[in-house]
């Protein structure tokens, strides 16, 4: 079984902000892993943003952030 992710998905999870709190402002791959990890044990908010929050901690807590680097490198965001 082979293993695709939506690339639109992802390029859109590398350029995605923190809305709200203390991180507002701040990419997501930016967040620090222990507040990713307190948000889950809170509960992430419904929606986008609980969902990014949610693979944003599974790619921190595998090391995985150099995709994202490379994802906001080689993608750059375009101005709306």
């Amino acid at each position: 079984m082979e293993i695709r992710p939506d690339s639109k998905q992802l390029v859109e999870l590398a350029h995605y902000r923190m809305p709200f709190g203390k991180y507002e402002g701040r990419y997501l791959v930016d967040l620090p892993l222990p507040y990713l990890v307190w948000f889950k044990q809170k509960g992430f908010p419904e929606g986008k943003l609980g969902n990014f929050l949610d693979i944003m901690l599974t790619i921190k807590d595998n090391s995985l952030e150099p995709m994202i680097r490379r994802l906001q490198k080689e993608f750059p965001k375009k101005s709306s």
